[in-house]
Formats: C-alpha cells, structure tokens, sequence
C-alpha cells in the first residue's frame, strides 16, 4: 500500500520541462486537464513519489509526474503593473512594471520588509512586494 507523504508547509517547485501535462489523478493514463509552461510555479500539496499532487496559481488542483518539476523557485505576478525596484522598499528606483502572469525567478528566499528579491527574464534583478506575486511561502 502507497501512503501519500504530505510536503511540508506550503512546498513550491517549478515546471523543469517546456511543457507539463496536468492529470485528473496520478496515472499517465488519466485525463488530461492542462499543459503548464517552464517555470510555472506550483505548490506540491501531496507527494506519492513519482506522482506529486499540485496546486497552480489560479486555484485549480491537478496531478503532474514529479520529474517534470524541479527545485528552482519562481514566482507568478498576480496582480496588474507589479513593480519591480533596485530596493526593497518603494522609495527605491523603479526599475520595470511587470504584467500580469509573467514568472520571476527568486533570487533570494529572504525577505526584506514584505520584499523579495527577483529577477525577470530580460536580467533585470531588483525586488517586488510579496504581495504582488504567488508562488512564496
């Protein structure tokens, strides 16, 4: 008999592939519900080992192969015109606007008064409001 392991609080991954397939449950066999982009956060919510059931940044619960995930974090913008700044406050030079659903790679687990530390795809590093992106625990 598999007992589910259950991850520890609030366990983020990534989608380590171009594209992840999302199943209904854990089987390659089942159905086919999503197609997640790399780097997508998700939060692992039960681990049977090869199976990780997950959460995405809209809610919804679904089933991914756990090879298709990896230990890089990243984070999803969830609000309109998040900013990024070259410090971790909002006096600090405003370095970009990011849209809605871009992911941002974590470039430091600290956070500093409500900030995290980022770095955006076109190699801009500086910090975001954690209230402004999913994906952080």
């Amino acid at each position: 008999m598999l007992t589910p392991l259950l991850a520890e609080a609030l366990e983020f991954k990534s989608v380590a592939v171009p594209k992840a397939v999302l199943y209904d449950a854990p089987s390659a066999s089942a159905k086919k519900i999503l197609l997640l982009s790399q780097n997508y956060p998700v939060e692992v919510i039960v681990n049977l080992g090869e199976w990780l059931k997950v959460r995405d940044a809209q809610g919804a619960i679904s089933w991914v192969e756990a090879k298709q995930l990896s230990d890089r974090r990243t984070v999803m913008v969830i609000t309109a015109n998040a900013e990024i700044r070259s410090g971790a406050d909002v006096a600090s030079n405003l370095l970009a606007t990011v849209d809605k659903d871009v992911v941002l790679e974590i470039a430091d687990t600290k956070l500093t008064n409500g900030w995290l530390k980022i770095k955006h795809r076109d190699g801009i590093t500086g910090f975001v409001l954690i209230s402004s992106v999913w994906g952080f625990n």
